[in-house]
């Protein structure tokens, strides 16, 4: 082996010998029996954020009308809808762009306990009141609904609430987030004045939509 070689050998093997050295610096450290060694654990624990949400309640789940009002030729049956509240607990950038929000609701028809005939959604009219609309006068309560029974207030509502009838609404909801907002409604039933007597019992479904 000539000279040139011998060197880098032992070059190579000095580097090693380092390497090897450093390697053992590194080692986990032992105890003799009966010592003990500590380790350290520690641990980042983050803030739970929550998505905010969009959502209603209604303060009751039934309603008992009452008569008063009625007349020779229309008999009339009255009450309160229970407040409804909606609640949007999300920041403006958790809501889809041009987003909007409304409370549609709809009655089945009057049917009696007693066999009678039923009583058409069509009977039943509301008068949304808004109670706690925000300061951004962006949420509003829908127009009134009449029964089949009245001459229409508005076009082509004299249809009672046998569809989808508007309670209250936003055009804009990333404009109304991090609030709440109620609103009830003034119910009717009107029906001839030849109704058979008896219970009935209707059921309004309330539907909150974005």
């Amino acid at each position: 082996m000539n000279t040139g070689n011998r060197r880098r050998l032992l070059a190579a093997g000095a580097a090693g010998a380092v390497l090897v050295g450093t390697v053992a610096l590194q080692a986990p450290s032992q105890a003799e029996p009966g010592d003990s060694t500590d380790v350290r654990v520690t641990v980042d624990i983050e803030e739970i954020t929550e998505p905010g949400v969009l959502a209603m309640s209604i303060a009751g789940n039934s309603v008992a009308l009452s008569e008063d009002g009625s007349t020779l030729l229309v008999r009339q049956f009255v009450g309160s809808l229970p407040t409804v509240t909606v609640t949007d607990t999300r920041t403006p950038e958790e809501v889809p762009d041009n987003a909007a929000w409304a409370v549609l609701g709809s009655a089945t028809d009057f049917v009696g306990g007693a066999g009678q005939a039923p009583i058409s959604a069509g009977h039943l009219g509301w008068k949304p009141r808004l109670i706690d609309g925000g300061d951004t006068g962006l949420v509003t309560e829908g127009e009134e609904v009449v029964t089949v029974l009245d001459e229409p207030t508005q076009p082509g509502n004299n249809v009672g609430l046998v569809d989808q009838e508007l309670l209250v609404s936003t055009f804009d909801s990333e404009a109304v987030t991090g609030d709440a907002y109620s609103v009830d409604a003034d119910l009717y039933l009107r029906t001839p004045a030849d109704v058979a007597a008896g219970s009935y019992t209707s059921t309004l479904t309330l539907s909150l939509f974005e």
